[in-house]
């Protein structure tokens, strides 16, 4: 397969969740923004912004909310905001009807533009000899969130970023085989056989790695995140028809 160093990025990601105690500068910041806002929009509408959390009151309350202590520590950390205020704010500055920002298709959109941008600042780290990590832990309590970032109607945070000088170097997590994810002209129904091979793929990974050792197969991962929720992502839903969206 050839390869180049782009490809060698994207397919050695590792998510890092320590960092030196080694603070980002502000031209390196504005390199990762920069970064996002050039990421692909739906329709040129832009509909995101990013909030950088700074105030170490207001990143202690992070880390309760996400329950890793190392999002109050070293590194910076961000928040994707799905965001159609701006957009409403347009309408209205105009005197147009602005009630389709608020249909599933606007909404889909906003948190699409929010995802594809969050993901650049990851790449764009990660190309600096950064690490980062992406915390949808954040949405263990929304309305929180909601409520320390003054977030107003048509905003909704769909996960923080952490980002910072490695301190670690874990090992490579293997992934499902393409032939699981990718699938010509139709879809397919998952092979038991193939997840059976990669039941054992990621159990000899947990049981082989540097650290964080445990036992457990892909399929064992999958039932207990299916049964096990904080308690308020149960309210995500209400929350993200309080904020406006997906009402229409």
């Amino acid at each position: 397969m050839s390869t180049n160093e782009t490809l060698h990025l994207l397919t050695h990601h590792r998510s890092i969740r320590h960092f030196k105690d080694q603070a980002l500068s502000n031209e390196t910041i504005q390199a990762l923004l920069q970064a996002a806002q050039r990421t692909s929009s739906s329709m040129f509408m832009q509909q995101f912004s990013i909030i950088s959390v700074t105030d170490p009151a207001l990143k202690k309350q992070f880390a309760e909310i996400t329950t890793y202590p190392f999002t109050q520590s070293n590194g910076h950390l961000f928040i994707m905001v799905a965001d159609q205020h701006r957009n409403a704010f347009i309408g209205q500055e105009a005197h147009e009807d602005t009630h389709l920002l608020h249909d599933g298709d606007r909404s889909l959109a906003a948190f699409d533009d929010a995802a594809l941008a969050g993901q650049s600042i990851v790449t764009a780290a990660e190309s600096m000899g950064l690490g980062a990590v992406i915390l949808g832990s954040i949405l263990n309590d929304a309305q929180q969130v909601i409520d320390l970032l003054h977030l107003p109607k048509l905003t909704f945070p769909i996960f923080g970023i952490a980002v910072g000088y490695p301190s670690e170097n874990p090992d490579l997590k293997p992934r499902l085989p393409l032939s699981s994810v990718h699938f010509e002209n139709h879809y397919q129904e998952p092979d038991p056989k193939e997840l059976d091979a990669y039941d054992q793929t990621i159990a000899a990974y947990y049981a082989k790695r540097s650290t964080n050792t445990r036992t457990e197969t892909y399929r064992h991962h999958i039932l207990h995140d299916m049964q096990v929720s904080p308690k308020k992502r149960s309210q995500i839903l209400t929350v993200l028809k309080n904020q406006g969206f997906f009402t229409n």
